[in-house]
């Protein structure tokens, strides 16, 4: 049985352009080499290079990984990536009083909005659990 897509390859490819950040890794679930990617500029460029053969990959890996259901885990991503100091990925998740927490703190903040990268697909696959 093929597992049900969680994550889209093509805005892995688009996360790619920016791989050089991690950006990709981060959304595909591998947040340990997202943070190496972001902090060698995507091991100097070669790893960077080299994952535009691994996205598929990665994709199959998060559909195994992660749980689909009513929370979309691109629409999530999208919401942290440009609005998570205010939280609204976690409104969107059903996760109301840490909404509010980083409405008003500000990601509480910064260093709950970069929490949020290494945790958002296990948050949405929680969430979706529920």
């Amino acid at each position: 049985m093929v597992p049900t897509p969680t994550h889209s390859k093509t805005i892995g490819y688009i996360l790619w352009i920016f791989g050089f950040t991690g950006s990709h890794r981060f959304y595909y679930g591998k947040p340990i080499t997202g943070t190496i990617w972001f902090l060698t500029l995507g091991l100097a460029g070669l790893g960077w290079l080299i994952d535009i053969f691994l996205i598929p990959g990665m994709s199959k890996d998060a559909a195994r990984n992660y749980r689909s259901g009513k929370n979309d885990y691109t629409v999530a991503w999208i919401l942290l990536t440009f609005l998570g100091y205010f939280g609204l990925h976690r409104f969107y998740l059903g996760k109301w009083v840490t909404g509010i927490i980083w409405l008003l703190t500000v990601g509480l903040f910064g260093i709950g909005y970069l929490w949020d990268f290494w945790t958002l697909n296990s948050q949405v696959s929680e969430a979706n659990t529920r």
